[in-house]
C-alpha cells in the first residue's frame, strides 16, 4: 500500500490533534472508585466564570477540546476529561465500555469535584455519553452542546459500518492481523480523511502530532479491546427502547441545547439534525455545511461564536425572556452564524 492509499478505518477512530499538552493547558489525574481519570485543563481567565466539561468521541481524547477551549476562555471555566481507557485514562477497573458506564463516569467525576452545574459539551460517542448525563441528572447540567452527536440511526451512514463491525467478538483480532503492515501515518491520513470535511485544513503540524499520539496509544496493552467494547457499548444503546432508548432522554432533557452538524458529516448524518431539534425541547440548531464529523476541530472560531451567542440567548430566557425554542442557523465555512426565517431550510441542499 502507498503512503497516499487511505485505509478502510473504523469509524470508532477520531483524530487526535494537538500537542500532548497543548498552550495554556494543564493535565491532572483524579481517581475515583473503581477508575482514574485524566482531565485537561486551562486556568480561567477571571475568577467565578461557570464551569465546563467537554467529552469526546470513541477513539478520541480530551485534545479533541484544545482548539476549542481557549476561544471561550473569557466565558468559561473549561475542562475536557478522557473517558476510560481512551487518551491517558487507563481502564475502568470492571472492564465496562457501555454508554451507560461512561456516563457514570462523567458524573463521579462532577460529583466528586463539586463543579456542577456544568455547560456540557459532547461529540459523537460523547454526545450519546452526556445526552445520558443531563436526562438523568439535569441538577448537573447548565447547557448542553451536542457537535455530530452519536443518536440511533434507522439508515445508519455507510462509513458508520465498521464502528458496528468492531463491535463483533473477534473483530478486533482481526482488524489488527489484517492492519498490522499499516503505518501510523496511512492510519492518521485514513481517520482524517473521515472526520474532516476537508481533511487540508489540518496543518502538519498537527499531522505529526497526531501521528505521534497515535503510535503511543496503538502500544498500548487494552487499546483494541477499549475500542472494540466501547463500540459495542454504542451498538448496544442504539437498541435499548423504553426510557433508556436515547431518543427517549433526549426529549427528557431540560438544559437548553446547542445541536452542531456538519453537511460533510460521513459518520453522523446531517439528515438527523432536525430529528434532533425536534426532540430537545429547548434547541437551537448549527448547520455547518463544510465541516465534517469533528466541527470543533474543523472550524472552533465558528463553533466558539455560536455558542457565545447560545449563551447570551439562554442568559435573557433566564431572566424571563421564556424558553427559545427551536431556532437554527447555518453557517459557512468560517463565516458567523446567521438567523434563517424559514426554519426547514438550512441552505444544505436536498
Amino acid at each position: 500500500m502507498s503512503s497516499t492509499d487511505l485505509p478502510p478505518v473504523p469509524a470508532a477512530v477520531q483524530p487526535l490533534v494537538g500537542a500532548a499538552v497543548a498552550a495554556g493547558e494543564r493535565v491532572r489525574s483524579v481517581g475515583l472508585p473503581g477508575l482514574t481519570l485524566q482531565v485537561r485543563g486551562r486556568p480561567p481567565a477571571r475568577d467565578g466564570l461557570p464551569p465546563a466539561l467537554f467529552v469526546h468521541g470513541l477513539g478520541g481524547s480530551a485534545q479533541n477540546w484544545s482548539a476549542l477551549m481557549p476561544l471561550l476562555d473569557g466565558q468559561l471555566d473549561c475542562e475536557a476529561v478522557d473517558l476510560p481507557g481512551f487518551g491517558e485514562s487507563p481502564p475502568p477497573d470492571d472492564g465496562d465500555y457501555s454508554v451507560t458506564a461512561h456516563a457514570r463516569a462523567v458524573i463521579r467525576y462532577l460529583d466528586a469535584a463539586g463543579r456542577g452545574p456544568v455547560h456540557l459539551f459532547g461529540n459523537s460517542l460523547g454526545g450519546a455519553v452526556t445526552t445520558r448525563v443531563a436526562a438523568v441528572r439535569p441538577d448537573l447540567v447548565s447547557t448542553l452542546t451536542l457537535i455530530s452527536p452519536a443518536l440511533p440511526e434507522l439508515r445508519v451512514q455507510r462509513d458508520a459500518v465498521p464502528t458496528g463491525l468492531l463491535a463483533l467478538p473477534g473483530a478486533a483480532r482481526l482488524f489488527t492481523r489484517l492492519t498490522r503492515d499499516w503505518t501510523a501515518e496511512q492510519r492518521v491520513r485514513g481517520v482524517m480523511a473521515l472526520c474532516y470535511g476537508d481533511p487540508g485544513r489540518v496543518s502538519p503540524e498537527a499531522f505529526r502530532a497526531s501521528v505521534e499520539e497515535l503510535e503511543r496509544r496503538l502500544a498500548l496493552p487494552y487499546f483494541w479491546d477499549a475500542m472494540a467494547r466501547s463500540a459495542r457499548g454504542i451498538v448496544n444503546a442504539y437498541t435499548l427502547g423504553g426510557q433508556q432508548g436515547l431518543w427517549r432522554q433526549a426529549e427528557r432533557v431540560l438544559a437548553p441545547t446547542l445541536l452542531v452538524y456538519g453537511g460533510r458529516d460521513r459518520l453522523v448524518s446531517y439528515r438527523m439534525a432536525q430529528k434532533a431539534a425536534r426532540a430537545f425541547r429547548d434547541s437551537r440548531l448549527l448547520s455547518l455545511p463544510d465541516a465534517g464529523h469533528v466541527a470543533m476541530m474543523e472550524y472552533p472560531d465558528t463553533v466558539a461564536g455560536a455558542f457565545r451567542e447560545f449563551l447570551a440567548d439562554t442568559g435573557r430566557a433566564a431572566y424571563g425572556d421564556g424558553p427559545a425554542g427551536i431556532t437554527q442557523t447555518t453557517a459557512g465555512a468560517g463565516a458567523a452564524a446567521t438567523d434563517t426565517d424559514e426554519p426547514g431550510r438550512t441552505g444544505m441542499g436536498s
